[in-house]
């Protein structure tokens, strides 16, 4: 064999020479693609036709498909989005579909166990539930990343919202199923009432939550096993608040419209423990609290999410 010298031709200088070790690159195709409008499109599509083969055949085996698919729509398509928008070579496809199912369901597993064994009716039953539930979702996600070799803080808040989406599409199939269920018979109507508020608030619901504590949990710690701070426990705490408020807003609105509007024989009734019939003013000043309340709480977690991921370097 002869080996022979191949000369670069004239004008030709080499390029720069990469510096040693990985570098931690994102995608230029990130967060330019549509493949999340592709899958809500054609979930919503499937949704549809579901509802209307089972109204036109009233199939029962249909239903189960029609719960999975409006449970699971908005949750899925929020999922895909992030991952679109930042990925790495540490945030991979199976690691976002593991966070969202793997630590979805073992969410709602152990705030099950928790809420059945340690809540009881009380005026702080909703703070308990946002501690169980904002726990178990951390507990999720530090199990679902636990070798990870490095955290990088929108690492954690992609991988958050994975597993916060998660739960809330296990959440809302059940809902829809107990909704299903009436006194009178099998209502869908109440499915897909159900399924669209769940639907619409899902973004600003569990997945907002869980992305935010993910941020956290990654500041904390950027190399190695997890480590806890007293930023990633402020963070758990006002979470736990946001979650609170959210779940008790209806009450916190009746409340509300009581005290401001309330004659002395509501407050009699109220006293006996009845729910006294409220008057039209009172129902319009009560749907105006209680969605103004949820707007709040709403833009509330959206603006400590947009700091969090602002404040982040990577």
């Amino acid at each position: 064999m002869i080996l022979r010298t191949v000369r670069p031709p004239e004008g030709f200088e080499p390029g720069p020479v990469p510096p040693p070790g990985p570098v931690r690159t994102v995608p230029p195709q990130a967060g330019r693609g549509l493949s999340w409008l592709k899958i809500f499109l054609a979930g919503l599509l499937l949704w549809v036709a579901s509802l209307v083969v089972t109204l036109l055949t009233a199939n029962a085996n249909l239903v189960p498909t029609l719960i999975l698919l409006g449970s699971f729509l908005v949750p899925v398509t929020f999922v895909a989005w992030s991952f679109e928008h930042w990925r790495d070579e540490h945030v991979t496809a199976e690691l976002v579909v593991k966070a969202f199912v793997a630590g979805g369901v073992l969410g709602v597993l152990g705030a099950s166990l928790l809420e059945t064994y340690l809540l009881h009716p009380s005026p702080l039953l909703f703070v308990g539930v946002g501690l169980i539930e904002e726990a178990v979702k951390l507990a999720a996600l530090v199990y679902i990343t636990r070798r990870l070799p490095h955290h990088h803080t929108r690492d954690g808040i992609v991988l958050g919202a994975a597993v916060g989406f998660g739960f809330a599409a296990f959440e809302s199939a059940g809902y829809a199923f107990n909704a299903l269920l009436t006194v009178h018979g099998l209502s869908l109507n109440a499915l897909v009432e159900t399924e669209v508020i769940r639907g619409l608030l899902a973004p600003v619901g569990h997945g907002l939550w869980t992305a935010i504590l993910g941020g956290f949990l990654f500041r904390a710690s950027r190399e190695g096993p997890f480590r806890y701070s007293g930023g990633l426990l402020a963070a758990f705490l006002w979470v736990s608040l946001l979650h609170a408020l959210w779940d008790s807003m209806n009450e916190i609105a009746v409340v509300v419209t009581f005290l401001l509007t309330g004659t002395p024989w509501q407050y009699r009734l109220l006293e006996y423990g009845y729910m006294p019939q409220p008057t039209n003013e009172q129902v319009h000043l009560f749907t105006v609290l209680s969605n103004s309340g949820l707007a709040l709480v709403s833009v509330l977690g959206i603006t400590t999410l947009l700091l969090t991921w602002r404040g982040a370097r990577e």
